[in-house]
């Protein structure tokens, strides 16, 4: 197991200082979430710790022999190639060895008696242990699964990268970086072009994951699930806290309202003693004055005191008027269905959401879900079905794409011009809720990044006060912050809101009832995510107990039936977390008998060679097995 070490690194690009005397500690065995605002220098470390990039001063050192694999925000990948190609290019070295391999055979194949068959041979053992070790025999599959894992089809590998969309480079890249098996991962933003069914692969791959990863991610959901610590990265310092995004959420709220407290402490004790020294030092107690001055200074200097303000976070209040829905159903989709030439998108689907209520909808890329939005509002007509809203219904729409925004205002102007009634005091103080902050308000909407336009719009969506909210993937290009604001604000929305995510932990708020969008499947059911997901799980219990040998009546018919229909292996009655626990013991397996397979002691003993060649494939079958049936069960999630 390795380690890094970040020792007093500071990191200065112009007049602005962006990291100030950092030190952190990093080992290989734990998983990190690095969280902090945008711009705050999360990127700028990575890339120290990846030896991209040099620290002004301070040193950064890892173990001997930690690989280190890095992933950007906006990695390189080699247009010229296809897909297939650029992925599993990391396998170079592998396949020069299976070149090898098949001269070697041709070499043997050809020998008549020149008496170099023995060496041809042993030559042949020993470059095969070299595949095996690196492995050879498995690639394939990982590589299978991998980009299957990431949502590229069969038909994706032969296309070329250039092809690609800017998310599915990124997809690429990540998945040459989990193929290179490196001990220690920095992943700045992985999931940023995932949807919610290969984000949960990821997870998955993550927490089976032999090194450690350190994960710069806006996804608290996977935060909880992956984090043994959170590293805050905020005005130029480092601060850490162990435990996932809940746990440092909680010890955060309590840490400011310590520090709130403590600089009013702290400031009331130091503005009594100033006024005592003032009063005194020239008087009578002039010795015991400059004494207490001494003092005060001292401990002043020394940082015994709370002196900076901590920043109050701004409550968020918005007013969205009276003009709400009548009790009963608001909105009801009736058998609609949706196709795009051969492609059926949806077919068949209901839903109805009454009053007050919250609808998350969520799936795969490419089922339907922003076409399905599209239809509500009437952008685009539905094959089959119907739907309505009540009659009083006033919609806000939130597209993915940035429209509605005038480039010649500023920040404050487009606010303060969006509502007639709202003072330039009460706009700062509402766009200070969603971070914009100090002459921010004061930006051109043309000079504005992707999630500044994102909260800009947001604000405004907010303050037209609809009593219906159609938001489609309104989290995208949001920091946590600001996604912590809109969830504040919409906590606080009287009417319906109808809104698509991937974000796990925003309809876990959010969302009171859940429609799952799949390809010829959707559910619908009441609850938010982790609801959703403890209903699954019920349920594929129910169903691997039902497979269990023994089960049902013990008929002599039963029994050959049972027989001939049950498992087809004994993973298939295993829950998802018994299967999650299993591949990680056979990976771990495989890795041991990996390094086997580079003794170069092995080579000499053919049958010992043999030996652990049948352990190996027979362990590897078993994997093969194992996560076979962990996806049919994910599949269902």
């Amino acid at each position: 197991m390795g380690s890094v070490s970040v020792q007093g690194v500071t990191k200065q690009f112009g007049s602005q200082i962006v990291l100030d005397n950092v030190s952190l500690d990093i080992n290989s065995g734990e998983t990190i979430g690095m969280v902090g605002p945008n711009g705050a220098g999360k990127t700028t470390l990575f890339k120290i710790i990846a030896g991209l990039m040099e620290p002004d001063t301070g040193t950064v050192t890892s173990s001997r022999g930690l690989q280190i694999g890095y992933l950007a925000q906006d990695p390189d990948v080699d247009s010229s190639r296809t897909l297939y190609d650029e992925v599993s290019s990391v396998f170079s070295g592998l396949f020069a060895l299976e070149q090898r391999l098949h001269s070697l055979s041709e070499q043997m194949a050809a020998d008549h008696g020149s008496g170099k068959l023995d060496e041809l041979m042993h030559e042949y053992d020993r470059v095969n242990a070299q595949f095996i070790a690196a492995g050879g025999y498995a690639h394939e599959q990982k590589l299978s699964e991998i980009l299957g894992g990431l949502g590229f089809s069969q038909d994706d590998r032969s296309l070329p990268v250039s092809a690609l969309s800017g998310g599915q480079r990124c997809r690429a890249a990540l998945a040459k970086l989990l193929l290179q098996d490196r001990q220690l991962l920095l992943l700045d933003e992985p999931t940023n072009h995932l949807d919610i069914d290969a984000v949960r692969w990821l997870e998955k791959f993550l927490a089976g994951h032999h090194g450690g990863a350190v994960i710069i991610s806006h996804d608290r959901y996977l935060l909880d699930r992956l984090a043994d610590k959170i590293v805050e990265v905020d005005r130029r310092k480092t601060s850490s806290f162990p435990g996932n995004y809940s746990t440092y959420a909680k010890a955060k709220a309590l840490r400011e309202l310590t520090l709130e407290r403590q600089y009013e402490k702290d400031a009331e004790f130091i503005e009594k003693e100033r006024a005592f020294i003032a009063k005194h030092l020239a008087g009578q107690r002039t010795k015991e004055a400059q004494g207490r001055r001494a003092r005060l200074e001292r401990r002043i200097a020394a940082g015994g005191f709370v002196l900076e303000k901590p920043e109050a976070k701004k409550k968020l209040k918005l007013s969205f008027g009276d003009d709400v829905q009548e009790n009963g159903t608001v909105m009801r989709v009736d058998n609609l269905s949706k196709r795009y030439g051969d492609k059926v998108l949806f077919s068949a689907l209901d839903v109805q959401v009454d009053a007050g209520k919250r609808l998350g909808i969520t799936g795969p890329n490419g089922t339907g879900k922003t076409t399905l939005l599209r239809i509500l509002l009437d952008k685009v007509a539905p094959d089959d079905g119907e739907f309505e809203f009540q009659s009083k219904t006033s919609i806000g729409y939130y597209s993915q794409d940035a429209e509605g925004l005038h480039p010649e205002n500023t920040v404050l102007e487009e606010i303060v011009t969006s509502d007639n009634g709202l003072t330039e005091q009460s706009a700062r103080s509402l766009l200070g809720s969603f971070n914009f902050k100090g002459n921010d308000v004061f930006k051109k909407q043309e000079n504005l990044s992707g999630g500044e336009q994102s909260r800009l719009r947001l604000i405004k969506l907010l303050l037209s006060a609809p009593n219906v909210l159609v938001l489609d993937e309104p989290t995208n290009h949001l920091d946590i912050a600001s996604r912590e604001a809109l969830e504040e604000a919409l906590d606080s929305f009287p009417g319906v809101i109808i809104t698509v995510s991937h974000d796990r932990y925003f309809l876990d708020k959010i969302a009171d009832q859940l429609l799952v969008i799949r390809p010829n499947l959707h559910e619908h059911c009441l609850g938010n995510y982790s609801d959703y997901i403890k209903q699954k799980d019920a349920q594929q219990a129910v169903a691997a107990q039902s497979k269990e040998p023994g089960k049902g009546k013990k008929t002599k018919r039963g029994k050959k039936e049972a027989k001939q229909s049950g498992p087809t292996s004994k993973f298939d009655s295993y829950s998802i977390d018994a299967l999650e626990e299993t591949i990680v013991e056979h990976e771990e397996l495989l890795a041991e008998m990996t390094e086997q397979f580079a003794d170069p002691e092995l080579g000499k003993d053919s049958e010992a060679l043999a030996e652990l060649q049948e352990k190996f494939a027979r362990i590897k079958e078993e994997l093969a097995l194992a996560e076979q049936a962990w996806s049919e069960r994910a599949e269902n999630l």
